[in-house]
């Protein structure tokens, strides 16, 4: 397998992640007749809540990757980033969503970790 390739599984899993999320926002405005805005729904507002937080990070994550595997970084690394990010990125819903408030701390936690990490092996891997 490829860098390219290992990326691209962690792209397709955030991708169903992303297409998840959305879902659970039109189910919410389908259930409440709601079109625009969260309609003063709580559930709405928090599932509209939830996918935007998903699309604030994600994307960055995965270009990142991308950028990882085109400078041949070892797939090992591409999937422990991957892998560990892709985690958070389903541990943060399930705490905003009224899971246990810790399942959202770790995982976002382990969200900027993973992106902290990344921007350091991307500088690495540049500059040697």
């Amino acid at each position: 397998m490829t860098g390219l390739e290992v990326a691209s599984v962690y792209i397709a899993a955030n991708i169903l992640i992303l297409i998840w999320l959305a879902f659970r926002v039109v189910t919410h405005r389908a259930r409440g007749k709601i079109s625009m805005g969260d309609g003063g729904s709580s559930d709405l507002a928090t599932a509209i809540r939830v996918h935007g937080n998903a699309t604030e990070y994600i994307p960055a994550m995965m270009v990142g990757l991308i950028a990882l595997a085109f400078l041949q970084a070892p797939n090992w690394a591409i999937h422990a980033l991957g892998a560990t990010f892709t985690l958070g990125r389903l541990m943060h819903p399930v705490g905003m969503s009224g899971g246990p408030i810790q399942m959202r701390q770790f995982g976002i936690l382990l969200t900027w970790l993973c992106m902290v990490i990344l921007s350091l092996a991307l500088l690495y891997y540049v500059f040697t």
